[in-house]
C-alpha cells in the first residue's frame, strides 16, 4: 500500500486522482508513481492509465524546461472509450524522494499535501490539524474535503492531496502456516498488524512494512497494549492460549471484531467455558468462529488467508462507513456549538 511512498530512488512523477466527476476507475486520492523504467500503484489501468503514462514519462524527458506540475482533464467515454463515463482530473508532479522520505516516517499519522499547480513551485506538508511540518505555508484549505483541486483568492490553482493512515489495526496471535499466509495476504491492503506469537523462531526475517513483529511470553499483555477498536484473529498452537486470549478480549469493551480459527465444535466447547467464567452472553455471540467467508470449504492456508481477508475488509470497510456517517452528523453539530 505504500509502494509510491517507498519506491522514490531517482526522477519519478507522481500522478494523483484530483477529481472525479460522476464514474470513474479510482477515487480521488488514488496514485501512481512513475519512474524512468517502472511504475508502483495504479489510478485504474486502462486508457486513462496509458495516457497518463505517456504524459509522465514525457514530463521525465522533457528535462529542466518541462513543466513540473500541471493537471489534466480526462472525459473517459468520449475521449478514452471507457466506460465509466465519468470525467477525471489528473495532478501530475515531478516528485522529491525527500517529500517521499518524510511521508514514509509519517506512514502511521495523517497528513496533507498541498501542492501548487499553477506559477511558483510552492508546496507544504501538513499533518491532522493542519500544523506546517515541511515546505512553505499554502492557502488555508479544507481538511475534510480529503483529495481536491481549490483555487485561491487570485485564481491559483492547488492540488490538496490527503495522505490518511490506515484506520484498521489486526492483532494476530499465530505464527504458524495460517498466520503466515495471512501477514503476506494482508501485506498490501490498508491496514496495520501487529503479529504475535511466543516462538521467535517461528517469525520469517522479513515481513511486509506495515507488520509488527511481537515475540513475547505474555501475549495477553499485547490484547491490552492494542489501540481501541483494534481487530484481533486469534490462531495460535494451543487452545489453552486461545481460551486465555479470547478472555482477555472479551474483557476489554473497546476491543473491535474478534475472530477464533477453529470448528463449530471448538466454538461450542470455548462459548461453554466462557460462560462458566461469567463472560456476557452478548460478548460471546460476536465471537466470529469458524472465521473466513460462508461457502469455501477449502483449507488450504492460502485459501484460509484469501477468505479471512475478505472477510477483514467488509468489517472494515463497514466500520470506515459508520464513522464517516457519525462525523457526517457531528459537523453540523460542531458548527451550531461554534456559532
Amino acid at each position: 500500500m505504500d509502494d509510491w511512498r517507498a519506491a522514490v530512488q531517482g526522477p519519478a512523477v507522481l500522478v494523483t486522482v484530483a477529481v472525479v466527476e460522476g464514474s470513474g476507475p479510482r477515487e480521488p486520492g488514488a496514485r501512481m508513481l512513475v519512474g524512468a523504467s517502472a511504475t508502483f500503484d495504479t489510478i485504474g489501468g486502462g486508457h486513462l492509465e496509458l495516457r497518463a503514462l505517456e504524459i509522465a514519462r514525457a514530463m521525465l524527458a522533457g528535462g529542466s524546461g518541462a513543466a513540473a506540475r500541471r493537471l489534466e482533464r480526462f472525459a473517459l467515454g468520449p475521449s478514452l472509450g471507457q466506460c465509466c463515463g465519468g470525467v477525471v482530473h489528473l495532478a501530475f508532479e515531478l516528485f522529491d524522494p525527500a517529500a517521499a522520505a518524510l511521508l514514509r516516517r509519517r506512514r502511521n499519522e495523517d497528513s496533507f499535501r498541498v501542492v501548487a499547480l499553477d506559477g511558483a513551485l510552492d508546496a507544504g506538508l501538513f499533518d491532522a490539524n493542519g500544523a506546517l511540518l515541511a515546505g512553505a505555508a499554502t492557502a488555508a484549505f479544507a481538511r475534510a474535503r480529503g483529495t481536491h483541486v481549490m483555487r485561491d483568492r487570485d485564481g491559483r490553482r492547488w492540488l490538496v492531496d490527503a495522505v490518511p493512515a490506515p484506520r484498521a489495526h489486526l492483532v494476530l496471535f499465530g505464527a504458524g502456516h495460517v498466520g503466515a499466509a495471512i501477514v503476506r495476504a494482508l501485506a498490501e491492503l490498508p491496514c496495520t498488524v501487529t503479529w504475535v506469537d511466543e516462538r521467535d523462531h517461528m517469525f520469517p526475517p522479513i515481513v511486509p512494512g506495515n507488520v509488527r513483529v511481537e515475540a513475547s511470553d505474555t501475549p495477553e499483555a499485547l490484547v491490552a497494549a492494542a489501540p481501541p477498536g483494534a481487530s484481533f484473529l486469534v490462531m495460535t498452537h494451543s487452545h489453552a492460549l486461545d481460551q486465555r486470549l479470547a478472555e482477555a478480549i472479551m474483557a476489554r469493551p473497546d476491543a473491535g471484531w474478534f475472530g477464533l480459527i477453529g470448528s463449530l465444535t471448538k466454538r461450542r466447547q470455548f462459548e461453554h467455558r466462557l460462560r462458566a467464567r461469567g463472560v456476557p452472553e452478548a460478548r460471546i455471540g460476536a465471537m466470529v468462529c469458524p472465521v473466513g467467508i460462508a461457502g469455501i470449504a477449502n483449507k488450504a492456508p492460502a485459501v484460509i488467508a484469501a477468505s479471512v481477508c475478505a472477510q477483514l475488509l467488509m468489517v472494515w470497510e463497514a466500520a470506515e462507513a459508520a464513522g464517516a456517517a457519525r462525523e457526517a452528523i457531528a459537523a453540523p453539530l460542531r458548527l451550531v456549538a461554534h456559532r
